[in-house]
């Protein structure tokens, strides 16, 4: 039995997906997306064997969802754009299926899938993406209002602790993220966010001066916030001085 995920923006574009699938026994379907977003928060949790993955969609594109995945599954993707066929094969998906497609054809793509299965061939994509995957991600998932949304990494100028939480600011605008301040700064490249206080992590990059005062200094950023420095914390910045 495989576990199955279908991901695409047009519910018709689903519900064809989910009738060509019911001719499979082995296939079950575990859920549906129709945004990049929800998409990656589903095949995080569901951990599926197949997706089925549309490539223009709301949130970010099928290939973004990729970069953002914990695991890789096999996958097939299901498009109307023909322009995204040598990308798709670039990274070794398992098939690209041309909107409007046939019955026929589909069965073509999930025996190709089968056929990676038996040659243990079931997750080239996966070798792909990972031998190119950072360390540390580009891209992060934060809340905007009521919806998640994608920001670069390297646009965040501080984050500063809030209770459990954290905020993320940007030039422009401020995130919120659901992890607290200690676990950010596990999960970012600590070569450039640098730990300036128990409430403060700062880019480098986004520093504009920095102020010595008889036991501290105060860090100016480039959208000038200024952040202190306390004295536990003084040695990440000490370390950096040449």
């Amino acid at each position: 039995m495989r576990k199955v995920l279908i991901i695409d923006d047009e519910a018709s574009g689903r519900q064809l997906i989910k009738e060509y699938i019911s001719d499979f026994s082995d296939l079950v379907v575990l859920g549906e997306a129709n945004n990049g977003v929800d998409a990656v928060k589903l095949i995080n949790e569901f951990k599926p064997d197949l997706v089925f993955l549309d490539i223009q969609m709301p949130g970010m594109t099928g290939f973004d969802v990729l970069t953002h995945l914990e695991e890789l599954p096999q996958i097939i993707f299901s498009t109307a754009y023909d322009q995204y066929a040598l990308k798709a094969f670039e990274v070794h998906a398992v098939d690209y299926l041309l909107k409007p497609y046939t019955k026929e054809r589909f069965k073509i793509a999930v025996e190709k899938s089968n056929q990676n299965i038996e040659n243990n061939k079931a997750r080239p994509l996966a070798e792909s993406l990972l031998m190119d995957k950072p360390k540390f991600p580009e891209r992060i998932l934060v809340q905007s209002l009521n919806k998640l949304v994608t920001i670069l990494v390297k646009n965040v100028i501080r984050i500063e602790a809030y209770g459990d939480y954290s905020k993320l600011i940007t030039n422009d605008k401020t995130y919120l993220s659901n992890y607290g301040i200690s676990t950010l700064e596990e999960k970012l490249d600590n070569s450039i966010f640098i730990r300036v206080h128990r409430s403060s992590i700062i880019n480098l990059n986004k520093v504009k001066e920095l102020n010595k005062y008889t036991k501290s200094y105060d860090v100016t950023m480039v959208n000038e916030d200024v952040v202190r420095v306390s004295r536990g914390y003084m040695d990440n910045i000490k370390k950096l001085m040449f």
